[in-house]
């Protein structure tokens, strides 16, 4: 299943510093992400299909392993790292010529509107489904 997202870094990803402001990592794990969705016709569709308000994030970490810079080309690698009812963890290898620059995860939920309010659905029915876009 692996997918990859290239993200070509710009000058406006840095820091003063000249190296990737931290907060962009999450926004492309995000993007990573989102890009497994598209064969579903994206978040909205999947959202609209399983009777969902959001494919939310429960958890979210990162380890910067090395810096990147303006004029990279970073890599994310996105896999499934772990599925459970509720839940699915996946992993993120961001690469900039071969290098790790940094390692995340991620834990998403099919949120929906429960009894007691928002609640994590189970997870299923959109594992199924994008076991067969893979």
């Amino acid at each position: 299943m692996p997918s990859v997202l290239t993200v070509d870094v710009t000058f406006g990803d840095c820091d003063p510093a000249g190296i990737v402001f931290y907060p962009n990592i999450f926004r492309w794990m995000d993007a990573a992400f989102q890009k497994l969705l598209r064969p579903l016709g994206g978040h909205d569709a999947v959202c609209a299909e399983f009777g969902t308000i959001g494919l939310g994030l429960a958890d979210a970490q990162a380890q910067f392993r090395s810096t990147i810079r303006d004029g990279d080309l970073l890599e994310i690698h996105t896999s499934y790292a772990n599925w459970s009812r509720r839940s699915v963890t996946l992993a993120y290898e961001g690469r900039v010529d071969g290098r790790i620059a940094f390692e995340g995860r991620e834990v998403r939920c099919l949120f929906i509107r429960g009894e007691t309010g928002i609640v994590a659905g189970d997870i299923g029915a959109l594992r199924s489904r994008l076991e067969k876009t893979t």
